[in-house]
């Protein structure tokens, strides 16, 4: 089945471990045998040069060590995971150091888009880029309580030239995708049809003065660069910083918003619940991230209920077409929230687009096929109710130009197409809207899937 785009996916947290292990293993890098993570060579070596240290073993002895390599893909992901000393919700959150040392690189993004050719998806939106490096940039300058002056005294540090650092990191890892895909060889192919584009990532959990940082150079780079669509915020929502300075980061892009009004925001909001924080830390982050930080879609948003005047806020999100990019798996394993505990189909009741997506996909050990099976299965959805989730999938997404469709009802194209795709002007408008040729690609695969029975 057509399942049109991936919104929410986190590259880091999309890699299988088996992946990982296999890249490590390539890069010559180490095992750290009583943590079970992977870890860089011994200090003062390169990659490939470097011997492991005491306690560690090459990456490549998990490959022909069937113990090894299976202790450390529970340890990479979800797999066999059971509640103890540990939560659910810091084991899947620690997961992320225990690979970092991997990397992202597009051999291993060619993997992701692979899979999504596979499940005949067409679009996907990759939160990719991390603002680690504005960070140290921003601890540098500080922060004032003017906005304004702390920008200025950031462009004198040099952010532009950090932000030229994320477009030669980003042609990196494009150049590495596409070869590996071989789509110069076969641009015809599934996995190069497969429309790439990438959200920056702002690393909520460091202090104030760097996820300013974070954040500007994030809009500057996704109002520079076409293939950066948006900016979203990361890292544990329930942190300590996060809860913290929730509402001035918000303020942070508000500001960053009114620099750059173009650039696109989805936000990480309502990836709470009851117990996991204290009741009123549940009330006010899906309102803010929309009411300030001008969140046009919101990831998660499974604390929605918990909200002041939640049918208030339910009713805002219809009006202004705020979708929610919906992770059921995710939010069952890290949050413990899942069938009827779970916001989907009140959101849906009031009208709220809604799309399904696969978050942390490698360290769930999930896909999106999968996160279909499961809605269609817990909610009892028709044909046609998924299918609407499938079409809000391109609907919602930050693809360049105007819909193909008239209203969200997904029946009337708009106007310039009303008469036929072969008329001169809907040829024009195709021409001019991405977004546009994306829905009728996604048509066109439903009308073949359909056929098929």
């Amino acid at each position: 089945m057509p399942k049109g785009a991936d919104l929410h996916n986190h590259v880091a947290g999309a890699f299988y471990a088996e992946s990982m292990i296999e890249s490590a293993t390539q890069d010559s890098l180490c095992v750290d045998e009583h943590a079970r993570t992977i870890v860089k060579p011994a200090t003062g070596s390169a990659p490939g040069q470097g011997a492991c240290a005491v306690g560690q073993v090459p990456a490549g002895r998990a490959e022909a060590d069937n113990q090894l390599f299976n202790s450390l893909v529970d340890s990479l992901s979800m797999r066999n995971f059971e509640p103890g000393r540990e939560s659910a919700h810091d084991h899947f959150f620690a997961t992320f150091a225990k690979f970092d040392a991997v990397g992202t690189n597009g051999k291993l993004i060619a993997e992701l888009v692979r899979r999504a050719a596979d499940q005949n998806e067409s679009y996907l939106e990759l939160m990719a880029l991390a603002g680690a490096p504005a960070a140290g940039l921003g601890k540098r300058v500080g922060l004032d309580q003017n906005f304004e002056a702390t920008a200025a005294k950031l462009r004198e540090a040099g952010i532009d030239g950090v932000v030229s650092g994320f477009r030669t990191k980003l042609d990196e890892i494009e150049q590495e995708r596409q070869s590996a895909l071989g789509c110069k060889e076969a641009p015809d192919s599934p996995a190069c049809k497969v429309v790439v584009r990438y959200i920056y990532q702002g690393l909520r959990e460091f202090p104030k003065e760097q996820i300013f940082a974070q954040i500007l150079a994030g809009f500057m780079l996704a109002s520079a660069d076409p293939r950066v669509v948006a900016v979203n915020l990361v890292q544990p929502e329930d942190g300590l910083t996060s809860m913290r300075d929730y509402s001035l980061q918000m303020h942070m892009i508000e500001y960053a918003k009114q620099k750059y009004p173009k650039v696109h925001v989805t936000l990480h909001a309502g990836e709470l619940a009851l117990g996991l924080v204290p009741p009123e830390w549940l009330r006010f982050h899906i309102r803010e991230a929309i009411e300030i930080g001008h969140a046009e879609r919101i990831g998660h948003g499974v604390s929605v209920m918990y909200e002041r005047d939640a049918t208030g806020l339910l009713a805002l999100m219809k009006r202004q077409h705020v979708a929610v990019e919906v992770n059921l798996t995710s939010n069952d394993v890290i949050l413990g929230v899942a069938g009827n505990d779970h916001p989907f189909p009140v959101y849906r009741k009031y009208g709220v687009p809604v799309t399904l997506s696969t978050d942390d996909e490698g360290v769930s050990r999930t896909h999106l096929t999968r996160e279909y099976q499961r809605a269609v299965l817990t909610y009892h959805l028709s044909y046609a109710d998924v299918k609407e989730i499938v079409r809000n999938g391109i609907e919602y997404s930050f693809l360049n130009g105007a819909s193909y469709w008239k209203d969200g009802s997904f029946r009337v194209p708009v106007s310039a197409c009303v008469a036929g795709m072969q008329t001169q002007i809907c040829r024009g408008f195709l021409a001019e809207s991405e977004k546009a040729r994306a829905q009728v690609d996604l048509e066109k695969r439903f009308r073949e899937f359909e056929k098929s029975f």
